[in-house]
């Protein structure tokens, strides 16, 4: 393939993205206008402050879900607009939709009766879920945003992450996925660094994480997981300054990096590792994970174009 990665996504994206991944794609990487992504995704929005339209491909419909909150945050932190009444908001939003004990459930039954992936699955008391808690309190903290609701999801995070790796608690890589997230944003910090030693320390001995890529057809996958759907170091530290970082050598993160950089496809973007259930859940997908593997070789000093 000719050129530099970036210039082969780039009419990757204008051929297949969403306006909303276009408008990302040009503002990390051609300089664009956060207004723009704004704007775009302020279209997937609702009234009762979350979103909805199948703003995460998965989850199809108008309702609002919080996997689609956590979704919009992301895109907001990525911006540097995750704050002020845009964060009040949504943290509204997912207070009137969380468990008992503060977290927030994967899929909340609103869905009942639009498309929604088969492994997500829709049940009338949805349970507290680190998957989707971790990510959205981790990035709530990082950007100082205050709400009464926090603090509850904050001490079942707590409590989530500090059993992980327990006999009540096996874990698989998105969960420590999810657990890292948490723990580069939560304020206590010495505590971060000790709870994220000890994922460290499981996530190698318990081999959920590929060291060698070129050896990776020959590692197992969690169950559940999709043939192939292995994860790599980036995929714990997609940024320098992240905890997991200290878990990998320069040299083992030296080949991750050089894995994702070759995934590129001969169409400009990265290929789908997960589940496929859907070709439109597929075709939004692909862009999204295009440019998360940019942004993710750029944050590690990959010149990409």
């Amino acid at each position: 393939m000719a050129g530099t990665p970036l210039a082969r996504a780039e009419p990757f994206v204008w051929l297949t993205a969403r306006v909303l991944e276009q408008r990302r794609f040009a503002y990390h990487f051609l300089g664009g206008d956060a207004e723009a992504v704004e704007v775009a995704l302020t279209a997937y929005a609702n009234g009762d402050g979350g979103y909805g339209h199948a703003l995460e491909p998965d989850v199809r419909g108008p309702v609002s879900q919080p996997l689609h909150a956590a979704h919009a945050l992301r895109v907001l932190d990525s911006i540097g607009r995750c704050g002020g009444l845009r964060a009040e908001r949504v943290c509204r939003y997912l207070s009137q939709v969380s468990t008992r004990d503060g977290a927030i459930p994967v899929i909340h039954p609103s869905v009942r009766g639009y498309p929604v992936a088969p492994f997500l699955k829709v049940v009338d008391d949805p349970p507290s879920d680190l998957l989707a808690t971790g990510p959205v309190v981790g990035l709530l903290h990082r950007n100082q945003v205050w709400h009464a609701w926090l603090f509850r999801a904050t001490d079942f995070c707590w409590s989530a992450v500090e059993a992980i790796g327990s006999a009540s608690r096996p874990t698989h890589p998105y969960e420590v996925e999810a657990a890292v997230a948490f723990l580069d944003g939560v304020p206590d910090r010495a505590r971060a660094e000790a709870a994220a030693d000890r994922l460290g320390r499981l996530v190698r001995e318990r081999r959920l994480v590929v060291l060698e890529p070129e050896k990776a057809a020959d590692h197992p996958v969690a169950p559940g997981y999709a043939p192939g759907e292995h994860h790599f170091p980036y995929d714990y530290a997609r940024v320098p300054d992240s905890l997991a970082r200290r878990w990998f050598t320069d040299e083992e993160m030296t080949r991750a990096l050089d894995h994702l950089a070759a995934g590129q496809s001969e169409d400009g973007g990265w290929p789908l590792t997960r589940r496929r259930w859907s070709p439109a859940a597929a075709l939004d997908s692909r862009p999204m994970a295009t440019v998360e593997a940019l942004c993710t070789l750029q944050s590690h000093g990959r010149a990409i174009g």
